[in-house]
Parts: C-alpha cells; sequence; structure tokens
C-alpha cells in the first residue's frame, strides 16, 4: 500500500519495526525535536508516534516514509505527507537525524515527496509548517519553492504552538518543474 520513491541519494519506503531503534533515538534527541514538539520523547511516546506515522497512510491514504540512505542502508529520518486532524492543510515535512543534517538529504527527500504529493492529491497548495526560529528547515522550504505566510496557532500535544505556515500553490509548483 505504501508506494517506494527513490531519489539520486535516497529510498523513502514504508517504516520497519526494525527503524524504531533509530527513529527513538531521535525523537530522544533534543536538538532534533527542539522546533517539532520542544521537548524529547520517552521511548513510550515515540511508539506512538512511530505507530501514528505508519496509521497515517490507513486513515489517508498518504503518510511520512522512511528514509533510507541507499550508500549504507541507513534509517535516517522520516520525510512526508502529514495531514492530521485540525491540521492548516496537507503538509510536506521532514524530520532526520542530527547525523544527516545538512547534507541536502531534507530537501531531496522533501521535492520527492512533494512531487508525489501534487501528483496524487486534489490539493491547490501544499505547506510546510516551521517554527519561526528553525532556519536550516526554512532553508529547505525556499529550495522547495515555498514561500512564508502567516503564523498559526496549533495544538499539538495539549500545548499551543505558532509556526509560520509556508506554502507552494499547484501552479507555481508546476512552472518549477517546466523551468
Amino acid at each position: 500500500m505504501i508506494p517506494r520513491l527513490e531519489t539520486e541519494r535516497l529510498i523513502l519506503r514504508e517504516c520497519r519495526p526494525d527503524d524504531f531503534e533509530a527513529f527513538a533515538a531521535f525523537m530522544a534527541d533534543p536538538e532534533v525535536v527542539r522546533y517539532l514538539h520542544g521537548e524529547p520523547l520517552a521511548r513510550s511516546d515515540a511508539w506512538r508516534n512511530f505507530a501514528a506515522v505508519i496509521g497515517h497512510w490507513t486513515l489517508r491514504g498518504y503518510g511520512t516514509w522512511a528514509v533510507e540512505r541507499k550508500s549504507d542502508g541507513a534509517f535516517i529520518g522520516r520525510v512526508g505527507l502529514h495531514n492530521p486532524e485540525g491540521w492548516p492543510g496537507l503538509e510536506v515535512g521532514w524530520t532526520l537525524g542530527r547525523p544527516y543534517w545538512r547534507q541536502g538529504y531534507a530537501t531531496e527527500a522533501a521535492k520527492a515527496s512533494m512531487r508525489y504529493g501534487f501528483l496524487t492529491q486534489p490539493v491547490d497548495r501544499l505547506i510546510s509548517v516551521i517554527d519561526p526560529n528553525n532556519k536550516a528547515s526554512q532553508a529547505v522550504a525556499r529550495k522547495l519553492g515555498e514561500s512564508k505566510g502567516p503564523p498559526q496557532d496549533i495544538v499539538f500535544g495539549g500545548k499551543i504552538f505558532s509556526p509560520d505556515v509556508w506554502s507552494i500553490a499547484r501552479a507555481q509548483w508546476e512552472r518549477r518543474q517546466g523551468a
């Protein structure tokens, strides 16, 4: 049910049970989760988050892929489409483990996810929900062709966050594909 996508350096695939150890380590890293939900996740909470990633595919018909590096088979994070209840739209999101930052992997995987989103979903735009202080994710959004919109309050884990909502319209994405 979960399609497999490939880029030059990456495989976007279904999450597997053996991905969980690395996933739990990423979610326990304060630097990785700093702009996601602020605090590291306990192993049991990481498990629920991991299960939600998998369940999103069943509930929505799209979701977040496990990202595997082709060169060594390493699970490096999750990237894909995200639209939980109450979200401001269909999001292209990315979370990579810290050892995999600043290598272009987030942009590479997010571009493939965005393409999949526009080719398979009847949406006029895709968004990325980004903390105003997350300069690295803002740089990825710019590389994807997204523009920063106004902040929007989002409730997650019983807390209210006010991230910026970046977006790209389908027509703008299509023009970029032809360029």
